[in-house]
């Protein structure tokens, strides 16, 4: 891979890039983790929020704004969920206006009208309240958005919440989702919380959630109709309804993201009668734990064919040796993988965020036995910061951190990609963003016939 374009961010903490075209202007909005850092357009400190950077040039971004998030630090401030749809594509939205829907940090999920990126406009707030926000995701064809919320009468500071924003000025709740157990009312141990959902919208009729980080991690397969359209009281029997299966992974792994591959062929199996075409769910864990002192976080392949029957049929990480990358400081691992399904690249690369081994590329054309083609790790910068360290794990367990704990290094967050085949990674220790291409034999993968020009 090789370097197209950089921008600093503000020296702020990043999550999530989610680039869209608007008109003529390809527009990154990048949500932020919580900090307090100053914006040097404004001359003002101002609480990690959206930056919103004007990529048409990816040579050259240039910030438009940053609009303010949450006060608070890490997770628990921010705003660091973004999704765009065009009005365009809404059935019930102004067809001239592009509309951003971000959270506010842990609190609420609010409506932007971004159509002149440079000046976002507050439509509404969606929803507030919660204790608890992450990864969204939102259908731009039907406006039916699913919302990771933290009801605070749920047993978890995470569950989805179903909204109609086919007006986006006129939110519309459909309903409360998790898994049973999680319900208001519901005893005995609480199951893991969900990170979230991609769905195929109405033509596939599936929602496929991602629960749990680093450990319990569960695979949801979810039938659209029945989640959108059946009983919608939270009862066992209720969330179970839209349940077509459910697959539990290792104890030590998470499901941060679920990525499904559908209808690809198997070249491995390309001379077999039965078995030679299938769907694949790509399945990332999320590293937590510097040092590696935690189970390793990796890649999973699962052959979803048979939805009622998923099982693993391959799996990928990237060694600690030669490098021994745990004690480069930082976490070492798999977070997050690009979610954007452009022809440029769907079934054919993946693009996996790795902390401080960077953004690494996988040729999927092959699910049953991927490899890795291409990667970039950027070079740190006068940003870049030590992550604070957990003092234990979750049950109290302390942890026997070196001083490798206290290293600087590239954490590489997330990853996204544009229809223009440029790939798009944020750095979680306020290194920035970082706009990159493929490269020699990787390159030649791509479906670049398909690539906006």
């Amino acid at each position: 891979m090789r370097l197209v374009g950089y921008h600093d961010l503000q020296a702020r903490t990043a999550y999530q890039p989610t680039i869209m075209q608007q008109g003529s202007r390809w527009i990154a909005y990048i949500g932020h983790h919580g900090d307090n850092k100053i914006n040097p357009q404004s001359g003002q400190m101002e609480h990690n929020g959206t930056s919103i950077i004007d990529v048409t040039n990816p040579k050259k971004p240039q910030l438009l704004k940053h609009l303010p998030g949450e006060e608070g630090k890490a997770e628990q401030g921010g705003a660091q969920m973004v999704r765009i749809c065009p009005g365009a594509t809404l059935p019930k939205a102004d067809k001239n206006k592009f509309y951003m829907l971000r959270v506010f940090g842990n609190q609420a999920h609010e409506m932007w009208d971004v159509t002149q990126p440079e000046n976002p406009i507050l439509i509404t707030t969606i929803v507030k309240g919660l204790k608890g926000t992450h990864k969204n995701f939102w259908e731009c064809d039907t406006g039916i958005a699913y919302l990771v919320s933290g009801n605070p009468q749920w047993r978890t500071n995470r569950m989805t919440q179903v909204y109609d924003l086919s007006d986006p000025a006129k939110p519309v709740f459909i309903r409360d989702f998790g898994l049973v157990g999680q319900q208001p009312g519901a005893g005995g141990p609480t199951p893991i919380a969900v990170h979230g959902p991609i769905s195929t919208g109405p033509k596939g009729n599936r929602v496929y959630f991602g629960y749990g980080t680093n450990t319990e991690g569960i695979l949801q397969i979810v039938d659209r109709d029945k989640l959108i359209n059946g009983p919608k009281d939270p009862t066992p029997e209720n969330l179970l309804y839209p349940q077509v299966s459910r697959l539990d992974l290792p104890p030590m792994h998470g499901a941060h993201t679920t990525f499904p591959m559908l209808n690809m062929d198997f070249p491995q199996f390309k001379s077999n009668l039965l078995g030679n075409r299938g769907d694949i769910m790509v399945v990332t864990d999320e590293a937590i734990q510097k040092e590696c002192l935690e189970g390793r976080q990796m890649i999973w392949f699962v052959d979803i064919t048979t939805e009622t029957k998923p099982f693993g049929v391959s799996q990928w990480a990237k060694p600690d040796m030669p490098g021994n990358w745990c004690k480069k400081g930082g976490r070492h691992g798999s977070h997050s993988s690009n979610e954007n399904m452009t022809d440029v690249f769907y079934k054919k690369l993946m693009f996996f965020a790795y902390f401080n081994a960077g953004v690494r590329v996988l040729d999927v054309r092959d699910p049953f036995a991927p490899k890795e083609v291409a990667y970039y790790v950027p070079a740190m910068n006068q940003n870049t910061v030590v992550l604070a360290t957990p003092a234990s794990m979750a049950n109290g367990t302390k942890l026997p951190y070196t001083k490798a704990a206290e290293t600087k290094a590239i954490q590489t967050n997330n990853v996204e990609v544009d229809e223009r085949g440029y790939v798009y990674i944020v750095d979680r220790a306020n290194t920035g963003m970082h706009i990159l291409e493929l490269a020699g034999d990787a390159r030649k993968i791509a479906n670049w016939q398909a690539a906006v020009k």
